[in-house]
């Protein structure tokens, strides 16, 4: 039997998510600008996004402490926003330092990421100041949204901190055997992203397979612990389209985070000759590069492969570590490209500066160099791969090819989507309209499949949500 007529409720784009975790970080829109290193996710952007209702994060992995204290001072006017906190396994001081001037300059939200195992500094930021209410309900001041593409690092977000932790911060003084107590009560993230295919650190997983394992872990957890307040899983990585934005709600992200198509934006912390290389990217524009901060352990990144030759010569680098025990058992020959292609300098004088900046960051890394050959060619190796990291911020043209932007094949899906329109000019790219293009876009792509649900014949021309301007969408974010 044929169907003429359908209900279809109202769905606007505050309508999407779970509104809890709107409440909870006090947005009126379940939209993350995800944090991206060096400072490309900017003050600017975390700004701009919290002026429309929405949550931006400051891309504080590879900045300096006194870099991200200026960021903290710029970003004190505004209402909600979050730091990054990114796993440093070869720079734990680091990572104590700056949760320290985060707890000190009273910043209340992290975006942990690229994190394995959690970490003590980690635990201390989310029990601080942890407390019952008047209600006798546990309050903890601190959040934390852990960025995972695993399950098993999933499940250390979303359970208690361990023991372990706790223990040592009573030892230390920094918890009171009560707040232990109450620590052990509470997930040490209540809000953990899905990380799908994205750029930088990834695993390369399809949002459709890993959102719905992560969600049934939730349930689990949920189950397992009883938590006075719900754990919620956000999606990320991939999300470029209104359709991929719609996908990502109907498959229960309580809320989606953006991440390569701000890169893009005018408001991102990079250079306008990054930003026009972003926005001729295809979604095969992309490889898998060895990464600076885990060198050793083998760990690569996702970045732009277009107009640059960064992911070959990343990959060069770490196949030279593996096969050689020093620089100097490196071939002539090869050695040669390296210091004239690579380094444009030879090799004892990149490790003078690099031996320099380890013994007032790391006095250790430089000692252990000194006495292996081996570590000595890993740091100099991680020199460039940093190196290569900062001259797209400065849009240094002379080292164009060793370029390494980090970026996601969700790129190239946002340049084809906007092919023909006005935000297909970088200069047209402000990080509020993209953002509300999508929530607007999988607003309605919502409501017609709620159409076809009910069996009803769509015009496929409809579901095509063709970019529009701020004034345009005015009326949807009224």
């Amino acid at each position: 039997m044929s169907r003429s007529a359908a209900l279809v409720p109202a769905c606007r784009p505050e309508n999407l998510g779970d509104t809890g975790f709107c409440r909870a970080h006090g947005l009126k829109y379940a939209y993350v600008g995800g944090s991206m290193a060096n400072g490309i996710s900017s003050t600017q952007l975390a700004a701009a996004l919290d002026q429309a209702g929405m949550l931006g994060f400051y891309g504080a992995a590879g900045q300096t402490v006194e870099k991200i204290e200026q960021a903290i001072n710029r970003l004190r006017t505004t209402r909600n926003y979050g730091f990054n906190l990114i796993h440093s396994p070869s720079d734990p001081a680091l990572e104590t330092a700056l949760v320290e001037l985060y707890l000190k300059r009273g910043v209340r939200l992290l975006e942990a990421s690229a994190f394995i195992n959690l970490t003590l500094p980690l635990i201390r930021f989310c029990t601080y100041g942890i407390r019952r209410n008047a209600a006798g309900e546990i309050e903890t001041p601190n959040r934390i949204i852990g960025k995972i593409s695993r399950t098993e690092v999933a499940t250390r977000f979303f359970s208690p901190p361990e023991d372990k932790f706790l223990k040592e911060l009573v030892a230390r003084g920094e918890l009171t055997p009560e707040q232990a107590a109450l620590a052990a009560c509470i997930p040490v993230a209540g809000d953990v992203t899905a990380e799908a295919d994205s750029g930088g650190h990834t695993d390369n997983r399809p949002l459709v397979n890993l959102l719905p394992t992560i969600i049934a872990l939730r349930d689990r957890m949920q189950e397992r612990h009883a938590y006075a307040c719900g754990l919620r899983v956000g999606a990320g990585g991939g999300i470029a389209t209104p359709e991929a934005a719609a996908a990502a709600f109907m498959m229960g992200a309580a809320y989606i985070v953006t991440g390569s198509v701000n890169q893009a934006c005018l408001e991102a912390g990079t250079s306008d000759l990054v930003k026009k290389l972003l926005a001729g990217a295809e979604q095969a524009d992309v490889a898998m590069a060895a990464a600076a901060d885990m060198f050793e352990m083998g760990v690569k990144v996702q970045i732009l492969k277009r107009g640059t030759m960064f992911a070959m010569r990343a990959n060069k680098l770490y196949d030279y570590y593996r096969a050689y025990a020093g620089f100097e058992e490196i071939p002539a020959e090869i050695r040669t490209t390296l210091e004239r292609d690579y380094f444009r300098a030879t090799f004892a004088e990149i490790w003078q500066g690099t031996r320099e900046f380890f013994q007032l960051r790391d006095p250790a890394q430089a000692e252990r160099a000194d006495r292996d050959p081996r570590h000595k060619m890993a740091l100099v190796f991680r020199w460039y791969l940093s190196q290569s990291s900062r001259w797209p911020l400065a849009g240094d043209e002379s080292r164009k090819l060793d370029f390494q932007i980090w970026c996601g094949p969700s790129m190239g899906a946002f340049n084809e989507w906007t092919k023909g329109s006005f935000l297909e000019q970088p200069q047209n790219r402000h990080a509020a309209t993209v953002a509300q293009n999508l929530l607007s876009g999988a607003a309605v792509l919502t409501r017609l499949h709620a159409l076809r649900c009910q069996g009803i014949a769509i015009d496929p021309r409809l579901a095509r949500q063709e970019p529009r301007t701020r004034e345009q969408l005015s009326p949807f974010f009224a």
